[in-house]
């Protein structure tokens, strides 16, 4: 069983895009972080069913989608990191590019 470990980016980019969506859904924000943490739950004994990011294909990262978020994570031995988190429609070129 793998142990997922949340970096503080990740969490503050969760925290962040929770709280947008809580100006005008508050209980949409959280059903959506239960679906996000069920998610990254499950990568304790599925680390690798994530799917390999195309803008970053060349790079050691997988990534899970719960919509409308795009998870991204690195296995390294018998733990999962969490290292970033945004929504689906940004485009991760550009956050890369300004990083």
């Amino acid at each position: 069983m793998a142990k997922v470990i949340w970096t503080e980016s990740a969490l503050l980019e969760l925290e962040l895009i929770t709280q947008y969506i809580s100006l005008d859904k508050p209980s949409a924000a959280k059903k959506l972080i239960k679906k996000i943490l069920g998610a990254t739950k499950q990568l304790e004994l599925f680390p690798e069913s994530g799917r390999i990011p195309v803008e970053i294909s060349h790079l050691n990262y997988l990534e899970i989608i719960v919509k409308p978020c795009r998870i991204f994570y690195r296995i390294d031995g018998s733990k999962v990191y969490i290292v970033y988190i945004m929504r689906s429609e940004q485009d991760l070129k550009r956050y890369l590019l300004n990083s």
